[in-house]
């Protein structure tokens, strides 16, 4: 869709705050769920920062324009955060809504050298800092500056207790329009209709069963006494108060089909097992570094140790389903419908060193990420919180969750995206790409799909990980090596 073409079919919005009679008013000073009100504790003070690449220059007006009547109808976007002064506890309190306050065009030199690096730079800033809670926590950053695959780039900044990432990106998406038909929603690539876990049998309940018990006792190991393996990775104490380097790798969607079709494996066994596959050569050249060894990350000198315990928290969606149309609806009624920080997690270990068969790490990856999904962990990890929230308060609750993720080594999530290609207010975009900063971890990889590209988004300290581009390079590498010794033994196979 020309975009300018997109410009002239909507309609022109006034920009005034939000009236006080709106429905969005009618429930006033609900406190922040559990999980919401642990992002404000000290050592989790956590944001999402999402960059996203447009094919053309950004309208600023255009877009304050119409997000008054999308995003700003949702409830949670036009409240602020207030805390109670004898009590502690935080409410949600509706405010009028000043769009200028929120939406950020910063004045840049058109002549910048370094254009791509800036947009990184820039993001990093973000990362010191923290929003005003005089207002909702959100902001809207508009960059016009042409980068290698975007003519302009937005950069929202939400804290992460307005919702959880796959709210947001639905949310996100649901003020969307497929470019090829501007009444058409896009539809994500994966709609989870189905229950999170299927007890087809006994042997299969008792599965379950076992996994679960497991895994309680990984969590009160780890909280106790259980830490992961001091490497490159691993952030020291105070992380979370660091600023954060966003990275962002991209990779053909198609290749990582083919490794699926070819070892009759998932997407996410995929995903997963080229992460492994490329930390490993990244933590392998490291202690080559350190070693003082010439020897090639993909030699067969293993400089890494076999007795590394490496472990990322994984984040689990915990709802029955993902319906974009419910959040249209939502926002048009100024309702707040089915809401919240909604996820689980798991402690997913990784299988760290040399394997002489590429193919390998996605098989190991397939066995973990099976007993995962043959588990309760992330169900009971989410209820336990609840239960120690109300047993023992937030503090109690903000101690535990602090020492799980400072005993394990990074963050993990894959948040499935759109199929097809989108605008936003008239806005074709080229990627999306979601980070974080703020958790008590040196490194976060989120993976994001979008029409037939997979994006990896590295978040990294870099006073603990210095290079991030050459673990995006790693990353890269790995994928491409697997699917070639994927295609080589299906082709041996059909002989």
């Amino acid at each position: 869709m020309d975009s300018s073409q997109g410009f002239k079919d909507l309609k022109r919005i006034k920009t005034a705050a939000a009236k006080l009679d709106d429905p969005r008013f009618k429930e006033q000073n609900q406190p922040l769920s559990p999980m919401a009100r642990l992002f404000h504790e000290p050592g989790f003070n956590v944001y999402i920062i999402t960059m996203m690449g447009c094919k053309t220059k950004i309208n600023p007006d255009v877009i304050k324009q119409n997000l008054v009547h999308s995003l700003l109808r949702h409830p949670r976007f036009s409240s602020l955060q207030v805390t109670d002064k004898e009590t502690g506890n935080i409410s949600w309190v509706r405010t009028n809504v000043d769009i200028n306050n929120h939406v950020i065009v910063p004045q840049l030199d058109p002549k910048i050298e370094y254009p791509d690096k800036f947009v990184e730079d820039f993001t990093s800033n973000l990362s010191r800092s923290s929003i005003e809670k005089s207002k909702p926590l959100w902001d809207l950053h508009l960059l016009d500056i042409k980068t290698i695959d975007a003519a302009g780039i937005l950069v929202f900044r939400f804290h992460h207790s307005l919702g959880d990432g796959l709210s947001l990106m639905s949310l996100f998406l649901a003020c969307t329009r497929q470019s090829s038909d501007i009444d058409a929603l896009p539809t994500l690539l994966v709609k989870k209709d189905s229950a999170y876990i299927k007890v087809t049998s006994f042997w299969s309940a008792l599965e379950v069963l076992w996994n679960s018990i497991v895994a309680v006792m990984m969590f009160v190991f780890t909280i106790l006494f259980l830490r992961d393996t001091k490497t490159s990775l691993k952030g020291s104490i105070g992380v979370e108060n660091r600023p954060k380097r966003f990275v962002h790798k991209c990779v053909s969607l198609a290749d990582v089909k083919a490794i699926t079709k070819a070892m009759n494996v998932t997407v996410n066994d995929v995903i997963f097992g080229v992460t492994q596959a490329g930390l490993s050569c990244y933590l392998n050249r490291k202690y080559s570094e350190i070693k003082n060894s010439k020897t090639d990350h993909h030699d067969k000198k293993e400089c890494i140790s076999k007795r590394s315990r490496l472990r990322a928290v994984f984040f689990f969606n915990l709802r029955a389903t993902t319906r974009i149309d419910a959040l249209v609806d939502s926002m048009k009624s100024g309702t707040l419908g089915r809401w919240g920080n909604q996820t689980g997690y798991v402690l997913l270990p990784f299988t760290v060193g040399f394997k002489s068969n590429p193919l390998d790490y996605v098989t190991e990856a397939k066995a973990v990420m099976d007993r995962k999904k043959a588990s309760l962990e992330p169900i009971l990890a989410y209820f336990v919180a609840h239960l120690i929230h109300k047993l023992f308060g937030i503090k109690a609750l903000s101690k535990l969750n602090h020492k799980v993720f400072t005993n394990t080594t990074m963050c993990f999530s894959n948040v499935p995206g759109p199929q097809q290609e989108i605008a936003l207010f008239g806005h074709d975009i080229t990627y999306v790409a979601p980070g974080c900063y703020g958790l008590p971890n040196a490194l976060a990889i989120h993976v994001v799909s979008y029409i037939d590209k997979l994006r990896f988004v590295i978040s990294a300290d870099e006073e603990t990980i210095p290079d991030p581009h050459r673990l995006g390079d790693d990353l890269e590498e790995c994928l491409h090596l697997i699917k070639a010794s994927a295609l080589a033994r299906e082709s041996a196979k059909n002989k």
